[in-house]
């Protein structure tokens, strides 16, 4: 893996885009090969059900709900552990639903698998968004197609002729639904969090940012790599069960931002959740966004971190388009 080494984050070591290698058959080959025949024919089944058929019919938010976690049931990702900042575990239902996302809110979610989609559209029934690094707006996208992103490979630029909206409008367009923003922009094996996308800027002021990290046990099943459609399914279908690690952060709201106000300097020490090397890199990139905007960006990115108890490095979706054309060039994905 040394040919990899200019991808990994200077500062902490860490390499965000390298595949997690899955666990050795071994005395368990027989077991996960009977889980993957007989669950890949249910699995297509069910997928093809809910996109062809039950999407489309009016069942409501409920009925497609239902739906979807017969998707997640086929692969047995049942075992949810949820927290939430400031919950106590066991006393979710005497807290205020406040704390948890709402119809006009926000969710800054961590990217790491096509899971990721479908479990917040279970959960919170959201509009997504397909967001890029340094672009305030953003491109709304179906549930297919944010499943599909991540398999996908990195798009530091939108698409020509790709129609982008603020945020704010689809939150006024959709007052009785969250939406959904991926801020990385793209896909890491969950070992990092990268610098977060402007898009978080056109957010309203007052609108309720949640960040939301999405964690997996075993771990194999995120996608860092494009094209990976084999290997996942093996992954998914072929273990026993799956654990989701939901975590969710208080919700920060993000302040009206004065024109004037001078650009942000990095003056932040190395802490758990930043290292010190990769905001000296930043300081040129982020002199287009003020003071406040910066903090914003900080203050998700380390809720991000600190759910997913990870640091945030400095390696990007260029970074990564270029890390997706070495690897290609030396192995080939399956």
């Amino acid at each position: 893996m040394e040919k990899f080494s200019q991808f990994r984050d200077r500062g902490s070591g860490i390499a965000p885009f390298l595949p997690i290698p899955s666990e050795p058959l071994g005395l368990q080959a027989p077991l996960r090969i009977f889980l993957f025949c007989f669950r890949l024919p249910l699995f297509i089944f069910v997928i093809l059900a809910y996109f062809l058929v039950l999407q489309w019919l009016p069942i409501g938010s409920l009925g497609k709900k239902a739906a979807l976690w017969c998707i997640l049931g086929v692969p047995s990702i049942w075992w949810i552990d949820l927290q939430i900042d400031g919950v106590k575990r066991g006393s979710l239902s005497r807290q205020q639903q406040a704390r948890l996302p709402q119809p006009g809110s926000v969710i800054a979610s961590s990217f790491t698998s096509p899971i990721d989609a479908v479990y917040l559209a279970a959960i919170f029934d959201p509009v997504f968004t397909a967001a890029y690094p340094n672009t305030r707006q953003v491109e709304r996208i179906s549930l297919l197609q944010a499943v599909l992103r991540a398999f996908a490979a990195p798009c530091p630029e939108p698409a020509p002729g790709t129609k982008l909206v603020d945020v704010g409008d689809l939150v006024k367009k959709h007052p009785n639904r969250p939406v959904v923003i991926f801020p990385e922009c793209t896909t890491t094996n969950s070992r990092g969090i990268l610098p977060l996308s402007h898009a978080l800027l056109s957010v309203p002021a007052r609108t309720k940012i949640f960040p939301v990290s999405l964690r997996y046990t075993p771990v194999d099943v995120v996608t860092p790599l494009p094209g990976t459609y084999i290997s996942f399914l093996w992954t998914l279908l072929s273990k026993p069960t799956h654990c989701i690690r939901v975590r969710i952060a208080e919700c920060i709201s993000s302040s009206t931002n004065s024109i004037d106000a001078p650009p942000a300097l990095s003056t932040r020490k190395s802490t758990y959740n930043t290292n010190y090397l990769d905001t000296l890199d930043q300081e040129g990139v982020d002199s287009g966004i003020t003071a406040s905007e910066k903090a914003l960006l900080d203050q998700v990115g380390e809720s991000l971190a600190r759910l997913g108890r990870v640091k945030r490095v400095g390696l990007g979706v260029k970074e990564k388009e270029e890390f997706v054309r070495v690897w290609t060039k030396n192995r080939r994905i399956w």
